[in-house]
């Protein structure tokens, strides 16, 4: 990360007049928050510690990325795969391991979040990178994680994934593993559980998975992980079917049918199954050589190619294994964190809306250079979300730096709320980039009136409940986070009375919880959803004293915590006492500032104590702590600590409140 090339430390003037709202040099060395400066003098130092932090960590190229933090099976995983490669090298190895146990809990395990609970699965996972470093399975810290593993229920007890990836060494039975023929691809797309019923996170790493299934690869083990089992001489006890009149019996007689199935399949026809599965993968692989932009397919599709004769040395095999390191982060002290994902376009429209509504002019250089960035990240060809919309032009935008196959409709809808905050010296090619976007993304609205993240009507009850599909969430129906960035945005356009957008408010209406808020699909939880859906509906000309409206403030009222900021563990999506419940975070904090500033509140105590509790806890260098998970992957299942949400969302909340909200809509 490299600051911006003007130097400009960025003193931020109001909107409306670009010479006024500066703070006096002599309040710099007043810390926010210390009782000396009244709000608004907090939240205006505040703010411009924010933005002087978020505009030194701007890349030269015009992109923001902060780190995408999950759980050590990424970590582990990515050894296994070049453990099963032959390509595991000792630096890696080193200090992946320093990366691992410097993330193990006191009672031996990992979580999968911030203060979370121990997983099984990551623990396993963990344990065996580990033994892979060379970690002695008697070293106090292995064996703690080992009996606290046999205490679960042992390796039999894990999700399918985990035992796929001790299969790949002989330490769990293929034979034991659910079916996933590569006959999948021959489903023609009406077909139940074709590989277009999945999301398409779960389609890219269904398809290559066929193909592991189906060669059932074996590598010599390195040691053996008797110390995991419950009893080692039967490590995996038969278990009765569930009945017959329950989903999960008929998926569990479907899988029996396939095991019969594998033994009789036609040579030719399976033969041509995986080649078809391969033929898939390479046409998907982006222009750096991962898949997707995500860590599963990327390390499944590789395992896939290699197992169908890809050597090591040939280009798709090479570009993808180079592309593994891309996705790590080496941390001070020489620990090396795996991202699952990386986030640059995310990252860089939250940024220049955070900056942009904190006050900074439009035609900042910063602005400027990032909207050049964003508007050469668009896609501007086809992928699998053609499938479904075969006459629609494209024009989204995805999350990562290369993934032209998925963009997506949060993305798409962000990027254009953060490019008509900035003033572009090519007016014409933001307004074509943007004409386009919202084309897209209209084109994308599914039948009930949302919008799901990357595909159209992907709402199939099949596909969540196959006995294969353990590892979170597998479709991608709409959400009311999402609906919410695109209604937002569609207003913004001045399309708050077209059908479409109208659709879009009465989904939202409906999907409003009994007590007054909103489900966050793609970030934690509660607290998410209402922050995102209060200042879109508002913004699409509700009026703030709706009763919708004010039974979210009422909400957001009643679970502010006693320190005035907001927090909401992931438990939340599990245990409904834990909804808008948690250590309070900036993020959160200035989710539910967001909504309530949306709504008029202004002067409210909520958002005065919200405000000061955000000035209170910043840091002295600008930015906030946030060890807490507040991203969702899959709800519960997989969750992530976005490092820069900490910055653009607090900056974000603290403009509002000392200027507004950036674009003002009649109230209907």
């Amino acid at each position: 990360m490299t600051a911006t090339t003007d130097g400009s430390t960025g003193a931020l003037p109001s909107r409306a007049d670009p010479a006024a709202g500066v703070l006096p040099a002599d309040h710099a060395a007043r810390p926010p928050g210390d009782g000396a400066a009244g709000p608004r003098e907090a939240a205006a130092l505040a703010a411009r510690r924010a933005a002087e932090h978020l505009l030194a960590t701007q890349d030269a190229e015009g992109w923001w990325k902060g780190d995408l933090e999950t759980n050590v099976t990424m970590d582990a995983e990515d050894l296994l795969l070049r453990q099963f490669l032959g390509i595991l090298d000792e630096d890696t190895t080193r200090a992946t391991a320093l990366h691992v146990r410097g993330k193990q809990r006191e009672d031996g395990a990992w979580d999968t979040f911030h203060g979370g609970p121990g997983d099984l699965s990551a623990t396993v996972e963990a344990y065996v990178a580990l033994r892979l470093a060379g970690d002695a399975p008697d070293a106090p810290h292995m064996a703690r994680a080992a009996a606290w593993v046999r205490a679960q229920g042992g390796i039999a007890a894990t999700r399918v994934f985990t035992r796929i990836w001790l299969a790949l060494f002989g330490w769990w039975p293929w034979q034991d593993l659910p079916e996933l023929p590569p006959e999948l691809m021959f489903l023609p797309k009406w077909f139940p559980l074709n590989i277009y019923d999945f999301g398409c996170w779960a389609r890219q790493t269904i398809v290559p998975l066929t193909v592991v299934s189906a060669k059932r690869p074996v590598r010599p083990a390195p040691f053996a992980l008797d110390e995991l089992h419950t009893d080692p001489t039967r490590p995996n006890p038969p278990r009765p079917h569930a009945p017959l009149v329950g989903w999960d019996g008929l998926f569990q007689r479907l899988d029996d049918a396939l095991r019969r199935y594998r033994t009789a399949a036609p040579r030719p026809l399976r033969r041509a199954a995986m080649n078809a599965a391969g033929r898939w993968i390479v046409e998907r692989q982006e222009n750096d050589g991962c898949w997707g932009g995500i860590q599963p397919p990327h390390v499944y599709s590789l395992i896939a190619l290699h197992l169908l004769g890809y050597d090591l040395g040939h280009p798709v095999m090479r570009a993808g294994i180079e592309a593994l390191d891309r996705f790590a982060v080496r941390r001070e002290g020489g620990a090396r964190m795996v991202e699952a994902c990386q986030s640059p376009v995310w990252d860089t429209c939250l940024a220049v809306i955070a900056l942009a509504d904190a006050g900074l002019p439009a035609d900042h250089p910063a602005l400027v250079k990032a909207a050049d960035w964003m508007l050469g990240e668009q896609v501007v060809r086809p992928g699998d979300w053609s499938v479904r919309r075969p006459g629609l032009p494209p024009g989204g935008w995805a999350f990562e730096f290369h993934n032209d196959n998925y963009p997506d409709m949060d993305d798409t809808a962000e990027v254009v709320l953060a490019l008509r905050r900035v003033r572009h010296h090519d007016p014409e090619r933001v307004e074509h980039a943007v004409a386009r976007g919202v084309r897209w993304n209209l084109g994308m609205q599914s039948a009930g009136g949302g919008w799901g993240a990357f595909d159209v009507d992907n709402t199939g009850v099949l596909p969540n409940r196959l006995p294969f599909c353990d590892f979170g969430e597998v479709i991608d129906p709409p959400s009311s986070d999402v609906t919410a960035h695109v209604v937002e945005m569609l207003a913004v356009e001045g399309l708050a009375d077209d059908p479409r957008t109208l659709r879009g408010i009465d989904w939202l209406l409906r999907e409003q919880e009994p007590d007054g808020s909103w489900f966050g699909r793609w970030g934690v939880n509660y607290v998410y959803g209402t922050g995102s859906v209060v200042p879109a509906l508002v913004a699409a000309g509700l009026h703030t004293g709706h009763p919708a409206v004010r039974r979210a403030v009422a909400w957001l009222r009643s679970v502010q915590n006693a320190d005035g900021g907001w927090g909401e563990d992931l438990r939340s999506y599990r245990e409904a006492g834990w909804a808008g419940r948690g250590d309070s975070t900036a993020s959160q904090t200035a989710w539910a500032l967001m909504a309530l500033l949306a709504a008029g509140e202004r002067e409210s105590a909520a958002v005065e104590r919200g405000v000061a509790w955000l000035a209170a806890t910043q840091r002295e260098d600008g930015t906030w702590d946030e060890p807490q998970f507040t991203g969702t992957g899959f709800p519960w299942d997989f969750s992530i600590n976005y490092h820069l949400y900490r910055q653009v969302f607090p900056l974000t909340a603290l403009g509002r409140y000392l200027h507004g909200e950036p674009f003002a809509a009649k109230a209907r």
